[in-house]
């Protein structure tokens, strides 16, 4: 068994849609239609990774979703996805964490 698809409902689907091919360089599927698309990793190698627009934002706590993201330099890429629009949670990081 393996991961098939990771699916994430958003508010900002253009914004997501552009950070997660720019954070993990995938590819969409197909052309993004009706607030639906599926970006694919073009080696074959990770799970899809499906994108789906809602009318209005989350309230209250924060999302249920989330993903582990494994690398060999967390500083470098923590770096790398600020760049790109990615915001850090507001949590208590205890000395190498990941």
């Amino acid at each position: 068994m393996k991961i098939g698809s990771i699916v994430i409902r958003c508010y900002e689907f253009d914004q997501m849609l552009a950070f997660w091919q720019q954070a993990l360089h995938y590819v969409p599927r197909e052309p993004a239609t009706g607030g639906w698309v599926v970006l694919r990793d073009p080696q074959g190698n990770g799970p899809n990774l499906s994108l789906n627009r809602v009318s209005e934002r989350r309230s209250g706590k924060r999302s249920r979703l989330h993903l582990d993201l494994y690398t060999n330099n967390q500083k470098a890429e923590v770096e790398r996805l600020t760049s790109i629009g990615a915001t850090r949670y507001p949590w208590r990081y205890r000395p190498g964490s990941d």
